[in-house]
């Protein structure tokens, strides 16, 4: 009955190429972004709420979603910071007893606009052929030529700083104020996973807005300094880059994930650049160097460190490697506390194989 209430609804790439739908519900009828995917088949209000998928429409290639529901604990920021959803299936009723509330209901909270009813899987290998682009989702199924005049004006992700639309506009406190360390943490769009996981650790954090300087973060008087990830390109972020020289220049510990990890390499001359459809999934294998194990890790990026660069920086050792594309996924500054990875070593997807940077960003200032 649901489905037949559904409004005509329709995906425009870039490219020219178009997918019919249904829109999800009865909210606002169009959205632009960057067109990516993720290949969980878990975890959709986790991804639907990390910062780092601001301004991005979002496929699921898990054919259901929606089928068990959200809960408010599981959110990784404050509202769903996806661009807008496209998915085969949308359940409108969760069976999850535990679920505080329907995704519809989730999504129409913040007037996020959700098509289902799409080819994913012939869309997700359009994407893997010709790469990440821009989109549009809209019920405006009469006004082709419209809306490919408006996703033409659209911006390109490439170059465009994105931290400053999610990061803290005022620094804030997180976890125990009678913790035995202090840790900084440069807010770039940081999960709130993250902040558990280091906060554990007997640490108490403060969050600092993505343009906070390093005499900023360093009046906490922390014992270390976190890089957080967020969306977009790395390389508008001048403070940013900036802030982490001071930070190794002074042999402060220095932990850095996804953009952070970007952001720490940018600060040592190495450049980095945009992927073709990038990663973002829970199921990308990576080798850890120094260990010789291979890890189950979370992913999601849509840019990359130059590896051919690192390997030639006498003061970059690169520690972990991702398996299907040889693409750097962490390294570690020679000579100085700090270190960085790709993934998300906070999620865990299933196996926790990769918590142990946690542990090891603590034993650097413990």
């Amino acid at each position: 009955m649901r489905y037949n209430k559904k409004r005509d609804a329709l995906l425009l790439l870039e490219d020219g190429t178009m997918f019919r739908g249904k829109a999800v519900s009865d909210n606002q009828d169009t959205a632009f972004g960057e067109i990516c995917f993720n290949t969980g088949m878990t975890g959709y209000q986790e991804i639907f709420t990390d910062p780092s998928y601001y301004g991005q429409l979002m496929v699921t290639t898990n054919a259901h979603i929606g089928n068990y529901g959200t809960k408010s604990d599981e959110s990784q920021s404050d509202t769903p910071k996806i661009a807008g959803l496209i998915c085969k299936n949308f359940s409108y009723n969760p069976s999850r007893s535990s679920s505080d509330k329907s995704l519809e209901d989730f999504l129409n909270d913040v007037n996020l606009f959700a098509i289902s009813d799409v080819d994913t899987r012939a869309l997700v290998r359009h994407i893997r052929t010709h790469g990440a682009m821009n989109a549009v989702i809209s019920t405006r199924t009469e006004e082709i030529e419209t809306l490919k005049s408006e996703l033409n004006a659209y911006p390109k992700m490439d170059g465009l700083e994105l931290a400053s639309k999610v990061s803290t506009k005022a620094p804030y406190y997180y976890g125990d104020k009678n913790s035995k360390y202090k840790v900084s943490v440069l807010d770039l769009g940081v999960k709130t996973n993250i902040l558990r996981h280091i906060s554990d650790r007997n640490t108490y954090l403060k969050v600092f807005p993505y343009d906070s300087s390093f005499e900023d973060l360093m009046s906490f008087e922390p014992d270390a300094i976190f890089l957080s990830n967020g969306p977009g390109d790395p390389q508008p972020l001048e403070s940013a880059i900036a802030l982490t020289k001071k930070s190794l220049e002074k042999n402060m510990p220095t932990f850095g994930i996804c953009l952070g990890h970007q952001i720490i390499s940018l600060s040592q001359g190495i450049s980095t650049f945009k992927m073709h459809h990038g990663h973002r999934g829970i199921n990308h294998p990576v080798m850890n160097l120094v260990t010789g194990k291979s890890e189950i890790t979370s992913q999601n990026h849509g840019f990359s460190v130059n590896i051919d660069e690192a390997k030639s920086a006498e003061n970059i050792e690169i520690t972990h490697i991702h398996l299907n594309d040889k693409t750097l996924a962490g390294i570690r500054i020679t000579g100085k506390p700090c270190f960085s990875v790709q993934y998300h070593p906070e999620a865990g997807p299933g196996p926790n194989d990769a918590n142990y940077l946690f542990d090891d960003f603590y034993k650097m200032y413990a």
